[in-house]
């Protein structure tokens, strides 16, 4: 890429981010549009603008995110979101303590300190070393160049710019100790916050039903004369005589989940015909056939008034035969105090590993009721066949992703496509074509993996969400750094890195550190690219509130209609979390070899912090409560990526025939080291509950028989409490509402 590429593809990002937060100041004023940028305020019943819509500041929303405190996270949002938000600033203060920052979230003193020792040690050093090495330009080979041969000024910045065997290489080599020393420091820090946070949480004098439950699995099959329930119950009363509540047998539900979804679909089918009479005083009318398009023409009110009665009698007829025919070999058994459940999640209570596993409960919304009846050797088998499709799918993944790669770089296009040449000329589609093509190419076919990835987590037989969500990211995480990052390093040059393996077939770890500055620019636009566009998009809910008003005007007739067409959904760590972590991957990579990508780092997570802030306390809901499980998995890939790192560097010292290079195998030793103790030191904290956490006093004698009913499916269940707070959203909506049609 041209330096002028460059430089118009991160002006115009810029551009496109200004436009963006304008906009979003502009619309997010709008009473209308007040359910798609305060959706999580209006469900909390609290005033959405809380005066920021006095002022025309179009900043008051940054205002408002940096003086939020960690504590109004976790009541908006909870506590992963909280967790989150420590990642997103560890990873500004790992990069900003590794470069320079003038914006501290954190506002810690001990921060500023090191951001200031730190401006000492890397970009007022590598930068001047790299561009004041003049020896390097008549011997250059094209190999060295971080813009692909183009000799720009980007490359006189970089390590590529240093002469083979030059003492300058020296400095570069610390700042791999620094960067690695800086990392430990802030994990081991960050591990330790979470962990707090998380016991805070846990320690909670609310009543949290999860935490008086257990789920059990690989139950053995009754003895003759027992029911399930009558085996489970006796099991536990022996063990528990004094803390044992009752049990909750797994059942087989799905057949009366589909009358179940049945019912509610004829019930909001007739909301809505109700409401359409309602406006119009004309009785509404559809077809009976395929799609509502055939068939005979009925009464709409009456029609699905007729399904729901059939509907609710056949919906008894199964509850019943569920619960006496359907019992299945798991099972969520609850206790009288937290004490005994925390107790009892932890204790082996057979003699085979493959009965009575016994886990804490989940959460009882994000349970996968259809997981839980899997067997223990089941399960292990469908784990490690997962594995093996999420191996084979990144080989096979990496071959068109490659191959775009290839492509994409507008040399190759020509080649590829002939007739374009004329096109091509034009400076300015080709400087748009330079900036944009490959980078766009990349985003999309990141796009199509995750819900693969995410059905694949659940087959494993996982037994909830959250396991699933963290399964998922860490698939996608490991695709991500194989397929994008390796693979777009080795395919940037695809044509040439194929010669040369075919000659030496054992110089891959030659070709890598090879190609890897080659790309530099490439990655550079990459970041920007997320964290401008990415970001803006973010911000200004374009297509959301698009997709709402759309829906409201020619779809939405009731009120759950309305709500189903707002509603936010949660921040999808499935996704986010690698996302992020693949940016992190990348700035640590290119950290050394081209500095300048660590203002860039710096930026992308300085304002996602910002931005996603600002989500986290007036758009996202969560779908579900780990209390920061995600965690020990975020530190892990943390230090997957430091360790790349170092690797890569050992790697491209090498190349630069630099023989201190072996002085990084320490480095490299003492990451393993470190992620083993903080394993043995944090991790069972977060597997677990620990007994001092779950001891401590509530605030009022918990409804045992609440907990217990919180956990019976929809489907199974005959108690349904209203929905007092969907009410008062809605009521709020239409004051709102009624504010902007005035």
């Amino acid at each position: 890429m041209e330096f002028e590429a460059f430089l118009l593809s991160l002006g115009t990002s810029a551009f496109i981010f200004l436009v963006l937060m304008f906009l979003f100041t502009w619309l997010s004023r709008r009473p209308g549009n007040v359910s798609i940028y305060y959706p999580t305020r209006i469900l909390k019943g609290m005033d959405p603008w809380e005066g920021s819509s006095l002022t025309r500041n179009p900043f008051a929303w940054i205002r408002e995110a940096l003086t939020s405190s960690e504590q109004d996270v976790v009541k908006l949002s909870g506590v992963d979101t909280a967790v989150y938000f420590v990642f997103l600033s560890t990873g500004s203060n790992i990069l900003s303590l590794c470069s320079f920052c003038l914006v501290d979230f954190v506002a810690s003193d001990l921060v500023l300190g090191i951001f200031a020792l730190s401006s000492l040690l890397i970009l007022p050093i590598l930068l001047p070393l790299a561009a004041t090495d003049k020896s390097i330009k008549n011997t250059r080979n094209v190999t060295d160049a971080t813009s692909k041969g183009t000799f720009s000024q980007l490359d006189n910045l970089s390590m590529a710019n240093i002469t083979r065997k030059s003492s300058r290489l020296w400095a570069f080599l610390g700042a791999v100790y620094w960067i690695s020393l800086v990392t430990y420091f802030m994990l081991w820090k960050a591990y330790k916050h979470v962990s707090t946070l998380r016991a805070q949480a846990l320690m909670s004098a609310d009543t949290i039903p999860e935490q008086f439950a257990i789920l059990v699995r690989d139950i053995p099959s009754p003895p003759n004369g027992q029911t399930h329930k009558e085996f489970i119950d006796s099991f536990f009363r022996d063990i528990y005589p004094e803390t044992f509540y009752r049990s909750l047998v797994v059942t087989e539900n799905r057949k009366v989940n589909k009358i179940w979804e049945g019912l509610e679909g004829y019930k909001k089918k007739l909301a809505r015909a109700e409401a359409i009479f309602a406006a119009t005083s004309n009785r509404p009318t559809n077809k009976t056939g395929l799609l509502g398009l055939a068939g005979k023409k009925v009464d709409s009110i009456e029609y699905y008034t007729d399904l729901i009665n059939e509907s609710v009698a056949k919906l008894k007829t199964e509850q019943k035969k569920v619960l006496a025919e359907k019992q299945q070999t798991a099972a969520i058994v609850f206790f009288t105090d937290r004490v005994t459940a925390a107790l009892a999640a932890q204790s082996l209570h057979s003699q085979m590993v493959d009965t009575w596993t016994v886990t804490e409960a989940p959460e009882p919304r994000q349970i996968l009721w259809e997981n839980l009846n899997i067997k223990f050797f089941t399960r292990l088998i469908r784990q490690y066949l997962i594995y093996f499709i999420v191996a084979i799918t990144i080989l096979f993944y990496m071959i068109p992703i490659a191959f775009v790669s290839a492509i994409t770089t507008l040399a190759n296009l020509q080649k590829a496509i002939p007739f374009i040449k004329p096109v091509v000329k034009i400076t300015f589609i080709r400087t748009i074509l330079e900036s944009y093509l490959p980078q766009i190419a990349l985003i999309i076919f990141l796009a199509m993996l995750p819900k693969f990835l995410m059905f694949l987590s659940k087959s494993e037989g996982i037994p909830s969400r959250s396991h699933a969500v963290r399964a998922a990211s860490g698939k996608y995480f490991y695709f991500s750094v194989l397929n994008v990052f390796i693979g777009v390093t080795l395919a940037g040059s695809l044509f040439d890195n194929l010669k040369a393996l075919e000659q030496k077939p054992n110089s891959i770890v030659t070709v890598l550190a090879t190609s890897l500055p080659k790309n530099a620019t490439f990655f550079l636009t990459y970041v920007a690219l997320k964290f401008f566009v990415g970001y803006g998009l973010e911000l200004s809910r374009i297509i959301p509130l698009i997709i709402f008003h759309l829906k409201k005007k020619y779809l939405c007739k009731t009120e759950a209609e309305v709500k189903e067409a707002w509603y936010p959904g949660d921040l999808r760590y499935a996704t986010r979390v690698p996302s992020d972590m693949l940016i992190l991957t990348i700035t640590f990579c290119y950290s050394v070899i081209a500095p300048l990508i660590l203002v860039f780092g710096v930026i992308y997570f300085g304002l996602g912090w910002l931005i996603l802030r600002n989500q986290a306390l007036k758009v996202y809901v969560p779908s579900y409560e780990s209390y920061g499980r995600m965690w020990p998995h975020i530190h892990t890939r943390i230090l997957a990526a430091l360790f790349l790192f170092q690797v890569v560097m050992f790697g491209y010292l090498g190349v630069k025939l630099f023989v201190w290079a072996t002085l990084l195998v320490p480095l490299i030793v003492i990451s393993l080291i470190f992620g083993y103790v903080c394993r043995r030191k944090f991790y069972l904290g977060f597997q677990h509950t620990a007994l001092e956490v779950a001891c401590r006093e509530l605030k009022q004698s918990p409804d045992h028989e609440e907990i217990f009913r919180s956990f019976i499916p929809h489907s199974l269940s005959t108690h349904k409490p209203e929905d007092h707070q969907f009410k008062g959203a809605m009521s709020r909506y239409q004051d709102y509402a009624a504010i902007s049609a005035a």
